[in-house]
């Protein structure tokens, strides 16, 4: 099933007029016998969804090679699930010669020394977000991938969901005029029993809270959309879990563009996931994309409408399985064509290192309780410390 509603979802972004979209598709008609054979660090929670869409075959010239987990009940239930080999040490999967990629899925504080050491030993990497916790990690992350020649992707799947991929076009065809308030709302729910699941999770060395885990990719999408940003104030809270982090958050972010935006962030909506979403809001438009997992456009108007704004709403909204969506076959896709034809990654390291930066300010603000300007240096921020 979920192949099937893949290609639907595939269709209607192809559908959108997307000329990367369309490059895309008829670049995938000619990579023949091209395989790009990944590897896999971390068989947590979010394993399960790379796995499925390598090990299940869903992209065309990929497929998984190799898995790899120090607890080994997790790499051994992939493997044998999959059929490939299961390793429990970092060396003897990196060494293997077979391998062309590593998508490193561990904790995020064990995220850029993985990536280091995949990318010296020749690997192409793509890493879960958010790519570090510290941003001098960000900094020898993309230094040891440049100096080892090797690519380096950071995980932004929403960005390939195809109501953004909509609202991104508006924002490029300048329908929204003067950019005025972008709003992000992440209301889902994560109770005792997630953060109980692994010792690492809702820890500052880590894993960082809300912020840095599940809104991770709201934020970057309220930062592609309204640009760089010039100054932010924000606060939290540890509201209904036993955590070290803040399980809720809000902020309020200034553009260098003029514009305002707010961020709503919360692990404590019970007793399920409410809602994750994107509002972009400009003199001659708004657009509005909700669901809980950035799926279904709820409002799009324009002052200068087109015929095709009627029945936007119906042929560019999904509904996805769970919160992940289709983001994360849609960004596979883009890996394996940036790899075979030497095209530039939509989120690479210096890409992913923005949004990293814009939530440690979030930090700093937390703890200083003021205002905190970017681009800054961390002082107060406890992302990415041991306590």
């Amino acid at each position: 099933m979920i192949a099937k509603e893949f290609f639907e979802y595939r269709q209607a972004l192809l559908n959108s007029g997307s000329v990367y979209w369309a490059e895309l598709q008829a670049f995938q008609e000619t990579l023949g016998n091209l395989m790009i054979r990944f590897g896999l660090l971390g068989c947590g929670r979010i394993a399960n969804r790379h796995s499925e869409i390598l090990g299940g075959g869903h992209i065309h010239g990929a497929e998984l090679a190799a898995v790899c987990d120090p607890i080994r009940a997790r790499a051994d239930a992939i493997s044998s699930r999959f059929g490939v080999p299961a390793h429990y040490d970092l060396e003897d999967l990196i060494s293997r010669k077979d391998i062309d990629a590593i998508a490193v899925l561990s904790p995020s504080g064990m995220h850029a020394a993985h990536v280091i050491a995949c990318a010296r030993a020749g690997k192409h990497v793509l890493v879960e977000k958010p790519m570090a916790l510290r941003l001098q990690d960000a900094d020898e992350m993309i230094r040891a991938c440049d100096e080892a020649g090797v690519k380096l992707f950071v995980v932004k799947q929403n960005r390939f969901n195809v109501p953004v991929v909509k609202a991104r076009e508006a924002l490029e065809a300048g329908r929204f005029g003067k950019l005025v308030l972008g709003t992000v709302r992440v209301r889902w729910c994560r109770d005792q029993a997630y953060y109980d699941q692994d010792a690492w999770r809702g820890t500052w060395a880590l894993d960082g809270g809300v912020l840095t885990n599940q809104a991770s990719h709201h934020i970057d999408m309220l930062e592609w959309f309204f640009g760089d940003v010039v100054s932010v104030h924000a606060r939290s809270a540890t509201a209904l879990v036993k955590i070290d982090t803040e399980d809720t958050a809000v902020a309020t972010l200034k553009f260098r563009n003029g514009a305002l935006g707010i961020i709503e962030a919360t692990t404590a909506a019970r007793p399920t996931d409410l809602e994750g979403s994107l509002s972009i809001l400009g003199e001659k438009g708004t657009v509005e994309i909700a669901g809980f997992a950035v799926n279904q456009i709820r409002h799009w108007r324009f002052v200068d409408g087109l015929p095709s704004d009627e029945d936007v709403i119906e042929k560019f909204s999904v509904n996805p399985p769970n919160v992940y969506g289709f983001g994360h076959q849609a960004y596979y896709h883009h890996v394996v064509d940036c790899l075979a034809n030497q095209r530039a990654a939509l989120v690479d390291g210096l890409e992913g290192r923005k949004s990293l930066e814009l939530i440690s300010a979030l930090y700093e603000s937390i703890e200083t309780g003021h205002e905190v300007a970017l681009r800054f240096s961390p002082r107060l921020s406890r992302l990415g410390v041991a306590s």
